[in-house]
């Protein structure tokens, strides 16, 4: 059974500026036709934003597992959970970041979620997840 399931879709913002993709269809086809130009422009911007919302990861969290996308974590080796925000999170995914950490960021997502690993065969040190609700993210991993 699921605890937590979240999709980092695209923020507000990136609907209206793949709407950028109408006029730019629009001014290309429109000497041809306006109705072709109309629908063309209509097409592409339903199939970008549907193409951002498909690609998308999703963040699940079961009794044994943590997936993040097509990643996968056995959550007996996660040691510690750290929820970040504001000046941390920004740290975290700069200066502060690891070489060797995984990470699933998006830039429309600020707050991440640090999960330091425990697994000895893993040369990754902790996994460093964007997420909009870090604290519940937290709260669902830190549960037996």
């Amino acid at each position: 059974m699921t605890s937590y399931r979240e999709r980092l879709g695209p923020g507000w913002w990136m609907v209206l500026a793949t709407g950028l993709v109408f006029p730019a269809t629009l001014l290309i086809l429109l000497p041809l036709n306006v109705a072709i130009g109309v629908a063309s422009g209509l097409i592409l911007w339903g199939g970008t934003l549907a193409l951002l919302w498909l690609s998308s990861p999703v963040i699940t969290v079961d009794s044994r597992l943590l997936a993040v996308g097509n990643a996968r974590l056995e959550r007996s080796f996660i040691a510690s959970v750290e929820s970040l925000s504001g000046e941390q999170a920004r740290h975290a995914k700069g200066p502060g970041a690891h070489g060797r950490a995984w990470l699933c960021l998006r830039p429309w997502v600020h707050p991440v979620v640090k999960i330091t690993l425990s697994d000895p065969e893993d040369p990754t040190p902790y996994w460093l997840v964007s997420s909009r609700t870090p604290d519940l993210l937290k709260s669902a991993l830190e549960k037996n």
